[in-house]
């Protein structure tokens, strides 16, 4: 084998790795834009449940007013925000209100009685629980894609082509415990 030939074959081995670098660079930059898309599904549909309970929740006069209105609020902000660092920020506001919603339903016998409250109070449970683990997945593609373009060679690959790190879907500690406060299903 001549040394031409040798030369060419190193120089298309280290093209070939490139193009596998980028592919896979494009593969999980798609990963991430499906993982978020599947998280803007899920707060959809909790944002769809939102006016029932409001609705079944103004039933009891006597219920905190301000909280109802903070779960408004935060349902308009997730529904108009744009960015997904809005999104996200709206979907931790809303978390926040639920969690506080339903801790305050403790002290209402007759409303934690109430069937549609109970049956809604179970799907938006449910949702939580799908946000969550959508949440855990796309943080996860985030990591492993933050992690290849600051890795050495990739990190070459990902600055010529503009691939930059993204950030992580968290909740904000007082969103976190508001969480844990909602009720779980017991299966």
């Amino acid at each position: 084998m001549s040394v031409g030939n040798i030369i060419l074959l190193i120089i298309v081995g280290i093209g070939a790795y490139l193009v596998t670098i980028y592919n896979k660079l494009v593969s999980l930059r798609a990963g991430i834009d499906a993982a978020w898309s599947d998280i803007d599904v899920q707060l959809k549909r909790r944002y769809d449940l939102i006016p029932a309970l409001v609705d079944t929740v103004k039933g009891y006069k006597e219920y905190e007013a301000d909280t109802l209105e903070k779960i408004i609020k935060a349902r308009q902000v997730g529904l108009t925000a744009d960015s997904m660092d809005e999104k996200a920020a709206a979907a931790n506001m809303l978390s926040g209100a639920l969690g506080k919603l339903f801790a305050l339903a403790e002290a209402y016998p007759d409303l934690k009685a109430n069937t549609n409250f109970l049956k809604l109070q179970d799907e938006l449970s449910q949702l939580e629980n799908a946000i969550q683990n959508a949440r855990r997945y796309y943080n996860a593609i985030v990591r492993d894609y933050n992690a290849k373009i600051e890795s050495f060679p990739d990190l070459f690959i990902a600055q010529k082509f503009n691939f930059t790190k993204r950030d992580y879907f968290e909740l904000e500690e007082s969103e976190a415990e508001a969480v844990k406060k909602m009720p779980k299903i017991n299966l």
